[in-house]
């Protein structure tokens, strides 16, 4: 009976040494997210080092000196691995995301980038690539500053990038903002997320901030603050990008026209084949050409600017009228922004000689947004004389962090 009641004691004993563990080992796991996977510093910089950087680019475009009265700190910058899903599955994406060295309340500022067809310019795979650099600099300025690679890029190399396919893309930069949500204080010592969000993007970028703006506003205002957003030179409507073809002899940058029909036909949104839309030998490449190897130049070379050359001209007179190419008028018509009546401030900028994305859209959408009931002291249009697209970029940028730099204040 000694031995058995011994036993039981041990085993009793044991049993709770062994609850006490597991208890101990979960909370030494930490909080459980639902969104944040994992995170890893890239680097720190300086205050002196925004600075200088700041006073380099402004040899080029000296606007962007009107930025460093706002840089108050040096940043952290880094790699962060979340959760979202891509047709109904869960994967991991990823993005950068910079937080103020100085511990405090901060925003977050979400920037979209623009257009890139290589795995190795990733914001994740090369954050200090100039321009991304300008973009991590904000943080310096007071926000906690996001820049997500897209699905296709980082962590999600193995998936299509759904190059202008709303739907998934709105769904991966919401997923990044929930998982910023769940760092703050826990994986960002001393920073804490006040919960408003400022948006920015140019080009592709331009038209992801402006759809996730409207997603923001309609559809998850009960758990993001949208403080205003700037969209700079977005194709918000794609049949209009396409449409311009018809007056169009040549067309400079043929890898954007190849790149929404490879993304389109790899999210199954149309059923055309391909040789519907182009001519050979360039149809037979398409579905070669963005594999994440090539640049957009290297990709150019293999097409042609011939706009009669590249596409098949019964595409280019009837897309938007012919029954044969219905399927691929709902792809443009379910991928563009259509105007809404909003109430966040958002401001509209374009190079008025940008030849590869028409300030048409811009000016369109303006008027559509103000006929919409949108109110012209929310809703701002700028169109910045004489600059082309990629000239576009650092002075659309420049005005558009001055004016939300003006908001943040305003609050």
């Amino acid at each position: 009976m000694k031995i058995r009641k011994i036993s039981l004691r041990l085993s009793a004993l044991i049993i709770l040494f062994l609850a006490i563990s597991v208890s101990c080992t979960k909370k030494s796991e930490g909080p459980s997210y639902s969104y944040f996977v994992s995170k890893n510093l890239v680097t720190s910089v300086s205050k002196d080092y925004v600075n200088g950087l700041l006073d380099n680019v402004a040899g080029t475009y000296p606007e962007i000196a009107n930025l460093k009265p706002f840089v108050s700190t040096g940043i952290s910058i880094y790699k962060v691995i979340y959760k979202t899903k891509i047709n109904g599955s869960e994967i991991n994406a990823s993005g950068l995301v910079c937080a103020p060295s100085t511990p405090g309340n901060y925003p977050v500022l979400s920037f979209q980038n623009g257009t890139n067809t290589l795995y190795s310019l990733a914001p994740t795979k090369d954050p200090l690539y100039p321009f991304y650099q300008l973009v991590e600099a904000i943080a310096s300025m007071g926000y906690v500053v996001v820049m997500a690679d897209y699905p296709g890029y980082g962590e999600s190399e193995s998936i299509p990038h759904p190059y202008l396919v709303k739907e998934p893309t709105v769904r991966s930069l919401v997923d990044l903002l929930y998982s910023v949500k769940e760092m703050g204080g826990s994986e960002l010592p001393g920073i804490t997320i006040s919960n408003v969000y400022y948006l920015m993007g140019y080009s592709q970028g331009g038209w992801a901030t402006l759809a996730l703006h409207k997603a923001l506003e309609r559809d998850y205002s009960n758990d993001f603050i949208l403080g205003g957003s700037v969209c700079g030179a977005g194709p918000y409507d794609i049949s209009l990008l396409l449409s311009g073809m018809q007056t169009l002899t040549t067309y400079p940058q043929p890898y954007y026209l190849g790149f929404i029909f490879y993304a389109y036909k790899e999210y199954n949104q149309f059923s055309n084949p391909v040789t519907d839309i182009f001519n050979d030998p360039y149809a037979a490449k398409i579905s070669t050409l963005y594999d994440g190897t090539l640049t957009g130049d290297q990709i150019n070379s293999q097409l042609t600017t011939s706009v009669s050359g590249l596409l098949n001209p019964d595409f280019i007179a009837g897309f938007s009228t012919v029954a044969k190419y219905s399927s691929v008028k709902t792809a443009f018509d379910n991928n563009s922004i259509t105007a809404w009546h909003s109430y966040k401030p958002l401001m509209l900028i374009h190079g008025s000689a940008d030849a590869d994305v028409n300030p048409l859209t811009t000016e369109n959408l303006y008027t559509q947004m103000i006929g919409a009931g949108t109110s012209a002291d929310i809703c701002k249009k700028v169109i910045v004389d004489g600059v082309d697209h990629s000239g576009g970029i650092v002075p659309c940028m420049t005005q558009g962090l001055i004016f939300l730099n003006s908001l943040k204040g305003s609050k």
